[in-house]
């Protein structure tokens, strides 16, 4: 594990004469070096992306397919390697890894199938009107451009997947650029498409690059010409600044979330309530709460709280702490330690302000307790902000009005979850969130990678999703044919 990784230049294997480290949240070990593309090489590889649109365009489904099903095997056949690289480099739980790894298989696989099917056309008939007669519109998508895809820390891998499978899958080149501390899952993709190429499944040369550029070195590559689409997952300070830096590029921008999950007054049981409480302690801590749809804040009706709220700390109290290695561990640490103090001054102030601390707050290195906050001021950072930690406060209301009207007023808006069982109730939170996404008898952490996914508000812009990233890789272009017997 402590090898120098290279990494992939246009379709090959590339060292460069600078490294970095790459350390565990855990224990500061060292997982290993990577190598750094230096200025000529990054100018090579968007040279060779911008070169090959026009062939890459036109490589036949079944060739990008193939590649795309090899490497959805290859994710099958070195699971638990990866998983374990993924739980060191990001301190996720092993088991939590096991799972993002399952989830990358299902991207690359989905991918495969929309490379098949995607681009069929759609006819129209024109003759509506005397001046259409005869005359027929066949619409088809076209790439807009060669991407620039800047991917996070928290989900090294399957976020790599949602830039990169469906850039292949709709023939657009793509420099995928993995997130500095754990870049080490990313360059996995990489060997795994190499390798599809050796057998058969060769996609042209330039058409995927994936360098570990230092954020420090981003902005030439954000401002090159030749890469017309930035596709960037993080935070929503980094991403509205690339897109006001580069105000005519197409930008799909997956940014911060604080979810709420919602429990309303039918949902009232003992059942219930444990379904609940479970579900909310399980997501607002998975990933060290380090998700965008992480549980952040529960809104409980009035009628339920009482009976809610020490069920959730309960379920909290019980999730198991400590070394992300171990099966048995729910929560690991967070991405670093200044990660993790962030977390313990937001709570501290939160406490300061009035809010009262019912479990966890402590901090150990990189390591932060579950911890659970009621009467938490709407004025504090925590209340506010993305706290990206797990951190979970709990907010009693009087009705399904305000529930929603508590939801809504947050800057974010990516999704949310709503307990009941009333199918009105669920039609009506539809209609009146305003997020990306509702999910009904569940927490908002819940993300199927086919369906689109995205935000409103300060959570971003556009949808990933493979289908619908392939739709915002391109765009429609009409041809009319004309003099046609319909």
């Amino acid at each position: 594990m402590t090898s120098t990784h290279a990494f992939w230049l246009a379709g090959r294997r590339v060292a460069g004469e600078d490294t970095f480290d790459v350390t565990s949240p855990w224990d500061g070990r060292l997982v290993g070096k990577v190598a750094v593309p230096d200025d000529t090489q990054i100018e090579e590889a968007v040279a060779a992306a911008y070169a090959v649109r026009d062939e890459f365009a036109a490589t036949p489904a079944h060739v990008r397919a193939a590649a795309l099903d090899h490497v959805s095997r290859g994710l099958v056949e070195r699971t638990e390697e990866i998983a374990q690289l993924i739980s060191a480099e990001n301190g996720k739980p092993v088991k939590w890894a096991r799972g993002e790894v399952g989830r990358a298989v299902s991207v690359f696989r989905f991918a495969a199938e929309e490379a098949r099917r995607f681009n069929g056309g759609e006819a129209q008939r024109l003759d509506t009107d005397l001046g259409g007669q005869g005359r027929l519109a066949l619409t088809r998508r076209f790439p807009k451009g060669a991407v620039l895809g800047i991917a996070p820390f928290n989900f090294p891998l399957n976020l790599c997947a949602h830039k990169i499978a469906p850039a292949i899958a709709a023939g657009v080149p793509i420099i995928l650029k993995p997130a500095p501390a754990t870049p080490l899952s990313g360059l996995v993709i990489g060997e795994l498409l190499a390798a599809a190429a050796a057998e058969g499944a060769e996609l042209p040369a330039g058409s995927w690059s994936i360098l570990p550029v230092p954020n420090d070195r981003m902005a030439d590559l954000v401002q090159d010409e030749r890469l017309p689409v930035i596709s960037f997952t993080g935070s929503e300070k980094v991403g509205y600044a690339i897109m006001d830096s580069v105000p005519r590029k197409h930008c799909t921008l997956e940014l911060g979330g604080n979810g709420a999950a919602v429990v309303l007054g039918d949902y009232a049981s003992d059942a219930d309530l444990d379904w609940a409480a479970t579900r909310i302690a399980t997501f607002s801590n998975y990933q060290g709460g380090q998700s965008c749809i992480s549980v952040q804040r529960v809104v409980a009706d009035a009628s339920v709280y009482d009976r809610l709220l020490p069920r959730i700390v309960a379920a909290v109290e019980a999730q198991g702490t400590g070394d992300p290695g171990d099966d048995k561990t729910d929560v690991g640490p967070l991405v670093s330690e200044d990660a993790a103090k962030r977390v313990e001054a937001w709570v501290k102030e939160a406490v300061e302000a009035g809010a009262s601390l019912l479990t966890g707050g402590d901090r150990d290195g990189a390591s932060y307790a579950p911890t659970v906050l009621t009467d938490v001021p709407a004025d504090t950072t925590i209340s506010c902000e993305e706290v990206f930690g797990p951190v979970l406060t709990v907010q009693k209301v009087d009705g399904e009005d305000e529930a929603f009207a508590a939801v809504n007023s947050s800057k974010y808006g990516l999704q949310a979850g709503v307990f009941t069982h009333d199918l009105q109730a669920a039609f009506r939170a539809h209609r009146a969130l305003e997020v990306g996404g509702v999910v009904i008898g569940d927490v908002p952490s819940y993300r199927a990678d086919q369906m689109p996914y995205g935000g409103a508000k300060q959570s971003g812009v556009g949808r990933e999703g493979v289908r619908f990233a392939m739709d915002d890789y391109t765009y429609e272009r009409v041809l009319v044919l004309t003099g046609l017997a319909l």
